[in-house]
């Protein structure tokens, strides 16, 4: 077992303002308890008040986000543009996301119509309420606390480029065309490190203002979504099929791994930067 450390660097950063909408990349994010700033923020509602995502709706890859100072604009095919204030809500509602029931505020009719009209069914937007505690598995958290906005499951997703790498040599093997990473939705992307490496990582120790520790807690199980092209909201199943060829995982009932689920140990308030130095302990049995 190696004692040494693993150096690497933050190659790409990526916020998520609506889920399951395009992602932003930034060259810049402030860590908050909830993950990086306004990731996952809001949220696409049905009728019933649950969420719904790509995996139902993949024209939503379609509805892309700016971020600026006081305000996120979406903008969709046809469609025009819609401001959301980051400081403005309206009607606080439930809503369900997976087996939680969470407090939220409507965004709004004109949001709800720009939704309903663009994706053709009745929908509401929401945004998460900060007074709301909604925790991580503490299964695989080790029992400490982590909290979410409208993710998943996990404030964070850390995901190494060698291992979209590995994933577009297969699927060229297969006559398929590469993909890019932002199907997968990281929030954090590694460059520098061997092919899934980023799986045997058990934390990593980031060089901001003051030292970031997050903890890679969980592997990533992937759902249909990166069967989505994100540039045109079609499906292409061999994404997935080709994943799940090499990289099906029994501990996250037999799904696909790619990426790694972390929570946050230290750090709130910090900055990530594209660019940092990032560290970690070596993984067991290696010897760089």
């Amino acid at each position: 077992m190696s004692t040494g450390s693993v150096t690497t660097r933050i190659a790409r950063l990526f916020v998520h303002p609506v889920k399951s909408c395009a992602g932003v990349e930034v060259r810049e994010a402030v860590l908050t308890e909830t993950g990086l700033d306004l990731d996952r923020a809001w949220m696409v509602v049905d009728a019933q008040g649950r969420f719904v995502t790509q995996r139902q709706l993949s024209r939503m890859a379609l509805v892309r986000p700016q971020i600026r100072h006081s305000e996120v604009v979406l903008r969709a095919p046809g469609m025009l543009a819609l401001h959301l204030s980051i400081d403005s809500v309206e009607e606080p509602v439930k809503v369900r996301i997976w087996d939680d029931e969470v407090a939220a505020y409507d965004m709004g009719a004109v949001a709800a119509q720009w939704f309903t009209d663009f994706l053709g069914q009745p929908l509401r937007l929401v945004r998460f309420d900060p007074d709301e505690r909604r925790g991580s598995n503490v299964r695989w958290t080790g029992g400490a606390q982590a909290l979410n906005q409208f993710s998943d499951g996990f404030p964070l997703l850390v995901l190494g480029e060698s291992a979209l790498d590995e994933l577009n040599v297969r699927l060229a093997a297969a006559g398929h065309a590469p993909v890019g990473i932002e199907r997968f939705r990281p929030n954090i992307v590694l460059a520098g490190l061997p092919a899934h490496a980023e799986d045997r990582l058990p934390q990593l120790t980031i060089a901001a203002g003051e030292p970031v520790e997050l903890r890679l807690v969980k592997p990533c199980g992937r759902c249909p979504i990166p069967n989505v092209d994100p540039a045109t909201g079609e499906v292409s199943p061999h994404v997935l099929a080709t994943l799940m060829q090499y990289r099906r995982n029994e501990l996250i009932a037999g799904k696909a791994a790619f990426g790694m689920n972390a929570i946050l140990v230290r750090g709130v308030g910090q900055t990530l930067r594209v660019g940092q130095q990032v560290e970690a302990p070596a993984a067991q049995g290696s010897s760089e």
